[in-house]
């Protein structure tokens, strides 16, 4: 989503087996974005936990998206994208076993570690920003996580988005600072902002730090969300446990790579269908194998083919 997942697009205005069926097209001109208020629907507990609708992606929950009946190409409004795709994950508050008890940390660390360079998240290389005339797409290099780190600092019940985005500054001073960073905020078991799991799974937005600029995730304990964020939607019982966490986390990790500054200064986005990932949220999901291990994804919109593909050669 162009502000998270719009899987759960949190940003209120904060990822086919082969192809989904459609038809190519070329791409029109830049055009100024609605407004994100248009497309997510405001939250009270969200609101009250200080997410603002205007700033951040979310992606919606399972049983509130809905695919558009006339989908259209993402377009170009000029922002940056990230062209060398760097991840660090800030497990906050992950340094004890009952943080933890569905093992999301592993599992999303090994998929993270698979990603880049795959079919799957190679329907990203096909967009690009511009610098005058010139055009640089994002590499879909290989080793794309590029740190993980436990904060064992206490973790509020319920964070809010401005606590979510000191944690981020806080990996950034860790890991250092990069353009074309995701820092991923991965909270505990049972300590996940409000409006987790009723309307937004997770979501991205561009927030700053001792650098300058980042762009950051918050990624809620996905289990605790069940169904409504992706639990057993792909494989049935304890082997579609954590189904959730790479469908949720590509999701995110997809958009921020396209739209990173989400609705700020828009790079690849869609007035109907919203951000890559916005457009295939929650349909054709399917497992792709990453260092012979099995993940659960949805499919990406590619412009090329006019549709959702969740392999791109």
């Amino acid at each position: 989503m162009h502000q998270s997942l719009k899987l759960a697009a949190i940003g209120l205005t904060a990822a086919a087996l082969t192809a989904c069926s459609g038809a190519g097209s070329s791409l029109p001109g830049p055009q100024s974005p609605v407004s994100p208020q248009s497309i997510v629907r405001s939250d009270s507990a969200m609101l009250a936990a200080g997410i603002d609708p205007a700033r951040v992606h979310i992606m919606r929950t399972m049983d509130s998206a809905r695919p558009d009946a006339n989908p259209s190409n993402l377009r170009y409004f000029g922002g940056p994208i990230e062209r060398r795709p760097h991840i660090y994950v800030i497990y906050w508050g992950f340094q004890k076993a009952s943080a933890d008890p569905s093992h999301e940390k592993a599992y999303l660390t090994a998929f993270l570690t698979g990603i880049g360079g795959s079919p799957w998240l190679n329907t990203d290389s096909q967009y690009y920003d511009k610098v005058g005339s010139s055009k640089f797409n994002i590499h879909n290099r290989t080793g794309q996580l590029a740190g993980t780190w436990v904060d064992a600092s206490a973790v509020p019940t319920s964070p809010t988005d401005a606590q979510i985005q000191a944690e981020a500054a806080k990996g950034e001073a860790h890991f250092g600072y990069n353009v074309d960073g995701n820092y991923v905020v991965a909270t505990p078991h049972l300590h996940n902002s409000a409006g987790f799991g009723s309307t937004f799974c997770a979501y991205h937005s561009p927030t700053t730090s001792g650098g300058g600029e980042i762009s950051y995730t918050n990624l809620p304990y996905m289990t605790d969300a069940g169904g409504s964020c992706g639990e057993n939607s792909v494989n049935p019982g304890a082997p579609g446990l954590l189904d959730g966490v790479s469908i949720v986390a590509g999701h995110e990790e997809a958009e921020s790579q396209t739209d990173p500054k989400v609705n700020l200064n828009t790079a690849w986005y869609s007035n109907t269908l919203g951000e890559i990932g916005d457009a295939c949220a929650w349909q054709n999901l399917a497992d792709i194998t990453l260092n012979g291990s099995s993940f659960a994804v949805q499919p990406l919109w590619s412009n090329k083919i006019g549709a959702c593909a969740l392999h791109t050669p």
